[in-house]
């Protein structure tokens, strides 16, 4: 014979008297959440720098872009003596003597300095200023010869190969001056 609905249910017991349950770290407040993201950035970027390290060059391993490897060695190499021979790219720096117009202002240059040199067009044809060669380095001021007139200085610079193209073509048509940085 069927039962009635709800005859099945156990009787009820009583259930004990306990202290309300509350869970440490439930919703993460805003402060707490970005303590988290930053403490997880921080471990990311240790875990990047080690891997970095570890997979970073060896003394055996010179073939990337380090000199002195053992590609680099033979390239360097000169069958005619111990001279190494000197590969040249085309953004390399080169040497060029420029001769500036104002001997007073290549005194008041040291090897080091950085200047920009100018191309000062004539101007009697109207020709303006113009920039030649950047931030080019300084490396040497030739003292002036007994008896040199007022035909200006010279000044070493060291500027990319094609700088110096265009100093030399400069030299040609203007008067060059410099500004020291």
């Amino acid at each position: 014979m069927p039962r009635p609905p709800g005859a099945d249910v156990p009787p009820r017991c009583e259930v004990p008297h306990f202290a309300p349950v509350r869970v440490r770290g439930g919703l993460l407040h805003p402060g707490r959440l970005a303590r988290h993201r930053r403490r997880a950035v921080a471990v990311g970027l240790a875990v990047t720098a080690a891997a970095l390290v570890a997979a970073g060059p060896r003394d055996t391993d010179r073939s990337r872009g380090h000199p002195g490897g053992p590609a680099s060695a033979r390239a360097s190499s000169s069958p005619a003596g111990d001279r190494p021979v000197r590969t040249r790219r085309a953004a390399e720096k080169v040497t060029a003597p420029v001769r500036i117009a104002d001997a007073a202002a290549v005194r008041l240059l040291r090897p080091g300095d950085r200047v920009d040199v100018i191309a000062a067009g004539e101007t009697a044809t109207g020709g303006g200023a113009r920039v030649v060669a950047r931030g080019a380095r300084v490396t040497e001021v030739p003292e002036p010869p007994e008896g040199a007139g007022d035909g200006g200085a010279l000044v070493v610079l060291s500027v990319p190969r094609s700088t110096a193209a265009g100093l030399v073509g400069a030299s040609a048509t203007a008067r060059l001056a410099v500004t020291l940085w």
